[in-house]
């Protein structure tokens, strides 16, 4: 086979990367697989096989090579790393909703990113897209070991191996959540391409760690009682994983309080000597291994912006610059803006006429809305519902 050919098949068999990733080497390298989220929805075609999603081009478009080598090597992975990103734009886009930035995504090919420009600029709302989808993977690869539908993880036994600290009336047992597998295929997955050798990059490192941290802090045990007639005889417990939503919640409450932070004069002295060598040699995703010698990319100190801040701790967020006021339409940075935006009137928070609509005023109309009511249940298995019109007053920003 000549040569040009041969490069051919391979351009076909492996698509060129969109040119936005690296457009802006300021940014990232690590965010391309957000749009995963999108591969099979129309306008991103060819859609996903549920069989083997690694395999069509529109995904491979988003991976880098290391994320596809993880992907062949743990069968399984894959869709749960899908359905991570789809958790994350959802909970983003709640957390957001009545805010002038609502976490707005669109198609991720012909050189776009799922999130749009915003993710060029260092700012708050960046530090949470890479804290929630980071979160996200954890929480969705975690969740899945458990269910077994991946080869290269199960349940999490560690704590059958230990006795409970407290009194002695129960024992562990069950199916925990596996959050160590999550978190370490987080790592492994998401911050591929982040090397923290800018700032920026220790940005987007700093709010992906932060992001598995409220993970994995928010596990709680559950516990089930066995016995005759209800009695709990015996009482067995397991690790268990949150709610996504108290993530969110959690990781939008360090949002309000996010910490700007800089350059530090020891890191511009030291440029990459902050990278400190790993001696564990059993932290490891089937397919990659952490051993002695292997540069660890999470030992580094960001210096507030104020002197007067304290330094963010593992759990804060972090972003480098002022965000953008949103108020108008911006192409070149992907702002919407908030024209046509609906508002609450009596509100004086971020949801309210005067802050989303950024003093031009609104109009106010009144909407009939057809909703579901007066809904029963009827044996077996059936609820009815009847369709009423109701009145409802709506104001949009001018």
């Amino acid at each position: 086979m000549k040569l040009w050919m041969l490069f051919g098949a391979l351009a076909v068999a492996f698509p060129t990367l969109p040119a936005e990733i690296n457009r802006n080497k300021n940014r990232g390298r690590g965010s391309m697989w957000w749009g995963i989220a999108k591969a099979g929805e129309p306008n991103n075609l060819p859609p996903v096989s549920p069989a083997a999603p690694h395999m069509d081009p529109a995904v491979h478009a988003t991976l880098r090579r290391k994320q596809r080598r993880l992907a062949r090597e743990n069968p399984g992975v894959l869709n749960a790393v899908a359905r991570g990103a789809n958790q994350a734009i959802v909970e983003c886009q709640h957390q957001f909703r009545n805010r002038r930035w609502n976490c707005s995504t669109k198609n991720f090919l012909r050189g776009k990113n799922l999130f749009g420009k915003i993710v060029d600029k260092g700012c708050r709302e960046t530090a949470f897209i890479y804290a929630i989808t980071s979160a996200a993977v954890t929480h969705s690869i975690a969740r899945v070991c458990s269910e077994g539908s991946i080869q290269s993880c199960s349940c999490d036994y560690t704590h059958q191996s230990r006795a409970p600290s407290d009194v002695r009336d129960w024992e562990w047992g069950g199916c925990s959540d596996n959050i160590g597998y999550g978190f370490k295929f987080s790592r492994e997955f998401v911050d591929t391409g982040e090397r923290g050798r800018n700032l920026r990059e220790k940005m987007n490192l700093h709010n992906n760690e932060a992001g598995r941290a409220h993970v994995s802090s928010e596990m709680r045990k559950e516990c089930k009682c066995h016995g005759m007639s209800g009695s709990c005889t015996v009482k067995t417990c397991w690790m268990r994983l949150p709610n996504f939503r108290v993530v969110g919640d959690n990781l939008k409450d360090r949002f309000d309080g996010a910490s700007r932070v800089m350059v530090s004069n020891s890191d511009r002295i030291r440029g990459n000597s902050n990278m400190i060598t790993s001696n564990s040699a059993s932290n490891s995703v089937h397919g990659h291994r952490e051993g002695p010698g292997r540069k660890h990319r999470y030992n580094f100190q960001l210096k507030p912006y104020n002197p007067d801040h304290k330094s963010p701790g593992a759990k804060d967020l972090v972003y480098l610059e002022p965000s953008p006021a949103f108020c108008e339409k911006n192409p070149k940075l992907g702002i919407l803006g908030t024209h046509g935006r609906q508002c609450n009137d009596t509100s004086i928070g971020v949801d309210g006429c005067d802050l989303m609509c950024c003093g031009r005023g609104y109009k106010t109309q009144e909407v009939v809305v057809v909703e579901r009511c007066a809904c029963t249940f009827h044996w077996c298995c059936k609820v009815k519902c009847k369709l009423c019109k109701t009145k409802k007053t709506i104001h949009t920003c001018l």
